[in-house]
Order: structure tokens, then C-alpha cells, then sequence
């Protein structure tokens, strides 16, 4: 869809900004708005006042006075992960030294200063030291486009009513991720702890995780299938990395996958354990389904624990079954360690009784999953892809609406723009 644009317009010299339209100003955040951080009240006295929303997180120190005044404040994240971030409060709330809050003049439209905010990707400003930080001296130097107030409240109005349409969409593909998502799980879950023959005749396990089991699967334990491997790192073992999201990957491709760097070991290699292809590594966090299957061989953390397979396994098929919701499951049911946040051991993974089922049925079911799972990917993926160009369209909608390079006057009630 094409927008009406001004008639006329004007060169700025602001880097961000471009031209805007003629008859709208230039000027600094400080001449439009009040800009406050944290003010050295302490957390204490958050629950003093009752409990009201905290932005910029909850630490101790750097509170500043809870909000009381009627209307919307944008709300600027200052550090960290946040850092750049625009949101908005209404009614009583209280901001830490980690956020900055924007008090509107009051011929300013406070949901047009925030979305002209947005705009500005506030993040290219921050200054890095242990974490990106916003200064809040920058912000108000920095030069925003003014518009007339009445445009302010079109563009403003015209916003909310488009963004709320692409949210709309974005939350329906996020559903449709998630429901994808589910039916990958079951499909994985199902395959591995009932096989791929719907007549085959059932039996009770006598293992709570797995339940009903075809008849001709045995049920062993897992020290009778997958060995303790605790060789130290031999010499010329490449360094990987163990993760939930890539698996276990080279170090060298984790980090240009990351595009960060990670601790290498070069000296003191005795801390890294031995790692063979088609081990399963149990990281520390393995509750939540991180027993990885190792395509490489080479050394890793110490902190891990290596399972070696003995005998009658095909590593392709226990890499499903370990990442199925039942078996991850049962992991979690063995000990407190969950809760206490403790690592997991090889004493914890053998408490969880598997399934034997003949080598060949491994081979088939594993391959089964590795093409569906493929399908599934594929269409989570193209689900992906359409909620990030929703999410830049509407980043551009925005951008396009604060800065004038389209004119809003008529596709906004008359009532927007009193």
C-alpha cells in the first residue's frame, strides 16, 4: 500500500533523519522533554508505596520517585540487553538507574515522542563497557523532527491503529509457530517411545515415562547402554562447544555462528575431557533437554559429562529420544537438582530406565523423524521469515510516520488531528 506524502520538505543535516517536511522543526529532546534516571532512593522503599510496575529492572540502588501524574510516559531502557528499548508506563510506577523516563511538554503527544523515539534506534548510542549503556546527557542532546501538535496526535492515532494490525498478524504467525513447534514434539515423542506400526499390539512398560510400549520392546537400563567416557583430551583434539541451540559444534563455528567470542583453552588442557563422534555429551543444564549427540571428534569442558554407547544403539535414534518431552521429563523427576540449580550427573542419567528395541527399528524410526522434523523445520522457518518482514514493515511504518516521509492528515479520523 502507497501513503500520500507532504508537498514540500526540507534538509535537516541530522544523520539519522533525513529531510523532513517543511513547515515541522528540528530541535533537541531537552527544549520538548523532561528526561530522569534513578536518584539514589533505595529499593527498600519500593514496598513502602505498595506494589506498582519497575522499570529498568530491580536492583538495589538508583530508584527514583514512583510516577504519579496522569498520562503515558515513554520509558527508555538504558543498559544491558534493554538498552535502547522504548515502552510505555501509565499511572504509578517506579524506574531504576537502568531506565530513563521521558516527561513530556505539554504540547507534546507522549505516544508520538515515543514512537519518534523507536525510530531513532536509541541503541547506536550507547557507549560499551561490561554492557551497552545509554547516557542520558546523549539523549537529550540528540535533534528529533517537531511537527505541529495536531500532527503529532494524527501520527500518533494513525500508529496505534496500523501497529495494531501488524501485531495482530505477528501474533497469529507466533501461534502458528508455536502450535508447529508442538507437533514436532509429538511427532518426535510419539515415534520414539511407540514406534512407527499403529497395529502393533501394546504392552505396560513398567516405567512411568514411557507407559505402553509394542510388545516386542524391552526395557533396560541406560549404564547397561551408554558407558561413562572420562579420557582426558588427547593431543590435536579440536575444541567444541557444547550448546542447546547449535548442539555440539566446533568452537570456531559457534563463535561465527554467535558472532561472539567464547573462552578458548589454550594452556591447562587437562580441564577438557575426550569426546568420540556419536557420544552424547550431558551438559551442566541437561534438564532442560541438553544431552547433545557429538557428530565431531575432539575435547570439550570438563564440566560435561561424556556417554559412550556400548552396545545395540544407534546414536541417531537416542539423539531423539534424549530431546522427546517424556524422557526429559523423567531426567527432571530424579533428584531436587532442578530446583536446587545443581549440575546433572551420570548418576541421575541412570536412574531413567530406556527402551531396547531392535538396532534396524532404531535405524527407521531415527530416520523417519530426521525427514519429518526436516518438513516441520522447513515450514517453522518460512513462519519465521513472514513474522521478521511484518516486524520490519512495521519498523518502517513507524520510521516513515515520525520522520514525515508520509503525510498521515487524511488517513486519520478528523477527531486525531483537534
Amino acid at each position: 500500500m502507497s501513503f500520500p506524502r507532504y508537498p514540500a520538505y526540507k534538509h535537516t543535516g541530522v544523520e539519522w533523519l533525513g529531510p523532513v517536511p517543511s513547515h515541522w522543526e528540528v530541535l533537541a529532546i531537552k527544549r520538548l522533554a523532561s528526561l530522569q534516571s534513578g536518584n539514589g532512593i533505595t529499593a527498600e522503599s519500593i514496598s513502602d508505596e505498595g506494589d506498582y510496575p519497575v522499570y529498568g529492572g530491580n536492583g538495589i540502588r538508583g530508584f527514583t520517585d514512583a510516577f504519579t501524574h496522569d498520562g503515558v510516559y515513554p520509558i527508555i531502557g538504558r543498559q544491558g540487553a534493554l538498552c535502547g528499548n522504548v515502552n510505555y508506563s501509565k499511572g504509578k510506577f517506579w524506574a531504576s538507574e537502568h531506565a530513563v523516563v521521558a516527561s513530556p511538554a505539554h504540547s507534546l503527544d507522549a505516544r508520538w515522542l515515543g514512537e519518534t523515539l523507536r525510530a531513532m534506534n536509541l541503541n547506536q548510542y550507547s557507549v560499551s563497557a561490561a554492557q551497552p549503556g545509554l547516557s542520558v546527557e546523549v539523549i537529550c542532546n540528540l535533534l528529533i523532527p517537531y511537527p505541529p501538535h495536531c500532527e503529532q496526535q494524527a501520527i500518533a492515532s494513525f500508529l496505534n491503529r496500523e501497529t495494531t494490525k501488524i501485531d495482530a498478524l505477528i501474533a497469529e504467525q507466533q501461534r502458528l509457530i508455536e502450535l508447529l513447534q508442538e507437533k514436532r514434539q509429538a511427532v518426535i515423542s510419539h515415534a520414539v517411545t511407540k514406534g512407527m506400526n499403529p497395529d502393533a499390539p501394546m504392552k505396560d512398560s513398567g516405567v512411568e515415562w514411557l507407559g505402553q510400549v509394542p510388545e516386542h520392546w524391552g526395557i533396560g537400563q541406560s549404564r547397561r547402554r551408554f558407558a561413562l567416557r572420562n579420557e582426558r583430551a588427547l593431543e590435536g583434539d579440536e575444541q567444541l562447544t557444547a550448546s542447546q541451540k547449535y548442539g555440539i559444534v566446533r568452537q570456531a563455528d559457534f563463535v561465527e555462528a554467535e558472532g561472539r567470542r567464547v573462552v578458548e583453552v589454550i594452556k591447562g588442557a587437562e580441564i577438557l575431557k575426550h569426546v568420540e563422534t556419536g557420544d552424547f555429551v550431558i551438559s551442566m543444564r541437561s534438564f532442560q533437554g541438553g544431552i547433545e549427540y557429538s557428530p565431531y571428534r575432539g575435547s570439550i569442558s570438563s564440566a560435561y559429562v561424556m556417554l559412550s554407547p556400548i552396545k545395540d544403539v544407534h546414536p541417531g535414534f537416542f539423539r531423539w529420544l534424549f530431546k522427546s518431552s517424556p524422557y526429559i521429563q523423567a531426567l527432571q523427576s530424579t533428584s531436587n537438582l532442578v530446583r536446587d540449580g545443581q549440575a546433572l550427573r551420570f548418576s541421575n542419567f541412570a536412574q531413567v530406565d530406556i527402551p531396547v528395541i531392535p538396532l534396524q527399528e532404531q535405524i527407521f524410526i531415527a530416520n523417519f523423524l530426521d525427514l519429518q522434523t526436516a518438513k516441520i523445520d522447513a515450514m517453522i522457518a518460512e513462519q519465521q521469515q513472514l513474522t521478521e518482514l511484518l516486524q520490519e514493515r512495521r519498523s518502517a511504518l513507524i520510521s516513515s510516520a515520525v520522520t514525515g516521509q508520509i503525510d498521515v492528515r487524511g488517513l486519520v479520523p478528523s477527531e486525531a488531528t483537534a
